[in-house]
């Protein structure tokens, strides 16, 4: 989500003008899209500003600093803006004044929600996969969770206004759209005139889509209609992201996560049932002030229960203003941090087991560019594989059919059978 905010706003950006440069030194103005979903990012945002402030500091002409998103949104935001002499200061529901504070060449905070916002269409970007925002905010109450205060409530857009955005996509060469919502599978519920996320999906397919994804789903929202949607669609394939944050109902129920384990593992029964092949992924929230031993010996057993792919897997982080912080003790850190060690272990033991699962298969691997090392390309199959080819056998970002020769818990390696579409050089 933040990716496709940056993308808007740049789009916003370069229709007023802008040139877009390459380092600190060449720029006249910089702007920080943040995360305030856990407390290292803000860390991370404090840092960056404090070296922006020295920059600013030291300029003899004109040098702004900005900061949007979620961190923005926050009365955290405000202070840490004031510490560091930001000069944009836009909420997450404010982005698109992007070009009117820039006009404004001097000090503009907003930290307003907007609904013109989701009237915007950014740029197609110069790639062949793309994000597409359905829905913005969160009707759920998590306790853990800073969205609601950062984003608001559900809001959905216009389905017209995503169909011709992802027409705009297929017309710039795009292949690959991923889906975007802090819970998107609750699409259209507050508007009886809009489609569900079930048939939404049907018509964004329907427009030619090559390759069809979404994130990220809430198991209440997960419907049977949405299921067989899945199943239906082939463009969407066979992977789903559906956290769990634990596999304790104790720890659920002080999370205000709604749903408890043996629903979650239902909902998983079904996908199975509908998806032959289904990879798995989730999110894991380890030492949730309260969590005994019991408690995280639960979530490991679902791990063997269940068998996800790969996880998203944190310590707890307390974020102030959110009612967990406001009720609940913290954990010592050392609790934590050795819980989640051995979650990871437990991950590795299963993403390892499945994707030995997939040597031997052919499938189709959607190039990026380089790997880290640079006699390799790096691409992801259409179940969300990292999938490795050698670089000698790849000419450039594209689509190739590649047999799985060797697997890790991270990563799958192929040799290239077939060049399906190479992307022309922009």
């Amino acid at each position: 989500m933040n990716e496709y905010d940056s993308h808007l706003v740049a789009s916003e950006l370069a229709a007023e003008g802008a040139i877009f440069v390459d380092s600190l030194e060449q720029a006249n103005f910089v702007l920080v899209n943040t995360c305030a979903v856990r407390g290292k990012p803000v860390e991370k945002v404090k840092s960056l500003l404090g070296k922006l402030r020295k920059e600013k500091e030291r300029r003899r002409e004109p040098f702004l600093i900005g900061m949007m998103g979620c961190l923005a949104s926050l009365e955290e935001g405000r202070e840490i803006a004031e510490h560091f002499g930001v000069d944009v200061l836009l909420g997450a529901g404010a982005i698109h004044k992007i070009a009117e504070a820039v006009r404004s060449a001097g000090r503009y905070w907003d930290q307003g929600f907007y609904p013109e916002l989701d009237e915007i269409i950014p740029q197609p970007p110069h790639s062949l996969s793309a994000y597409v925002t359905l829905i913005r905010g969160c009707d759920h109450h998590c306790t853990y969770c800073v969205v609601p205060r950062t984003r608001g409530p559900e809001i959905s857009r216009h389905p017209d206004l995503i169909l011709r955005e992802v027409e705009g996509l297929l017309e710039a060469g795009v292949i690959e759209v991923t889906l975007l919502g802090q819970n998107v599978n609750s699409y259209g519920k507050n508007d009886p005139a809009y489609p569900d996320f079930a048939d939404l999906i049907r018509q964004v397919a329907a427009l030619g889509v090559r390759r069809l994804r979404f994130v990220t789903s809430h198991p209440m929202n997960f419907s049977d209609r949405i299921i067989e949607a899945i199943a239906e669609t082939s463009a969407v394939g066979q992977y789903v992201h559906l956290p769990v944050q634990s596999g304790s109902d104790r720890i659920l129920r002080r999370m205000a996560r709604e749903y408890r384990r043996d629903y979650y593992l239902e909902r998983v029964e079904k996908l199975r049932q509908a998806l032959p092949d289904l990879v798995l992924t989730t999110d894991v929230i380890v030492g949730f002030p309260g969590e005994t031993e019991e408690d995280f010996q639960q979530t490991l057993e679902l791990y063997d229960q269940v068998g996800f792919d790969s996880a998203y897997m944190f310590i707890y982080s307390a974020r102030p203003g959110t009612p967990s912080y406001e009720r609940f003790s913290d954990m010592p850190r050392e609790v934590k941090v050795e819980r989640l060690e051995r979650l990871i272990e437990k991950q590795k033991e299963w993403s390892l087991r499945r994707n030995q699962a997939w040597v031997g298969r052919s499938v189709e691997v959607l190039v990026r560019g380089p790997g880290r090392e640079e006699d390799w390309a790096l691409g992801h199959d259409q179940s969300n594989h990292p999938v490795l080819l050698p670089a000698a056998s790849v000419p450039g970002p594209g689509l190739y059919r590649a047999r799985i020769e060797q697997a890790s818990p991270h990563m799958l390696f192929g040799q290239v059978e077939e060049n399906l579409l190479v992307a022309e050089a922009s």
